[in-house]
């Protein structure tokens, strides 16, 4: 039985429920053209989120499972504990957003079928630029070697991608993020979907109502005014 998803254009003030989420292709739950902050943002709070390729009309998906990373079980195996232990890299919070997202964008993984196409990219940057999306840049001998970015709702935070171009680098950006979230309280880091390489960090699925209900504590807690301000960060 094949059912219609719904179109959301500029002038659709809702989103469907997220129960009529299909299950194949898994979450996907509308189409759309409007893809503004707003609209983004409005997406988050209900821990919905864009993912579309080029020539396609944007998609909104809310996967059932979805992937999860509880920060108190991040994994961190011998090799990158001793690469933290080393102090290889130095490591900064929203120092340098733009450059991020062009990099995970131009990731030589993603080949071709990247999803963060030119309006995605526009979009979150501007995003940033409202307060609302952050980077953790990984820094070797003053060159970008690595780093993450995602969207924060209070204490939501939902990654999108990260990057890397030195060994470990895009791992030590997702610890630098666990510590940084765990000092204000907040348990987890919505990863959207699993896949080995977030499997390994420690990973794991959980039924859509799960991650709602989770979501919605984090959303309670309110970060201080100066948490999200560019600065250099610490292990502690």
């Amino acid at each position: 039985m094949t059912r219609a998803i719904p179109w959301l254009s500029s002038n659709s003030s809702t989103f469907p429920a997220l129960s009529t989420a299909l299950e194949e292709p898994n979450g996907l739950l509308a189409f759309g053209d409007d893809l503004t902050p707003q609209r983004i943002i409005q997406a988050y709070q209900q821990g919905i989120f864009p993912w579309f390729s080029d020539g396609e009309p944007v998609m909104w998906w809310s996967p059932n499972p979805r992937g999860i990373i509880n920060i108190s079980e991040l994994k961190v195996n011998k090799t990158l504990q001793k690469v933290l232990n080393r102090e290889t890299f130095t490591v900064t919070l929203n120092k340098n957003y733009n450059q991020v997202i062009e990099l995970c964008a131009d990731a030589p993984f993603r080949k071709e079928n990247t999803w963060i196409v030119n309006p995605m990219i526009s979009a979150y940057k501007t995003l940033h630029s409202q307060g609302s999306s952050h980077s953790i840049e990984v820094w070797y001998n003053e060159h970008l070697v690595g780093g993450l970015y995602g969207v924060a709702v209070n204490g939501y935070f939902s990654g999108e991608s990260m990057f890397y171009r030195k060994s470990n680098a895009s791992k030590v950006a997702l610890v630098y993020l666990a510590q940084l979230l765990k000092s204000i309280n907040i348990e987890f880091i919505d990863c959207q979907m699993l896949n080995p390489f977030l499997a390994d960090m420690g990973c794991i699925e959980v039924s859509r109502q799960q991650f709602i209900t989770q979501q919605i504590a984090a959303k309670a807690i309110i970060p201080p005014a100066n948490f999200w301000q560019a600065r250099p960060l610490t292990l502690d």
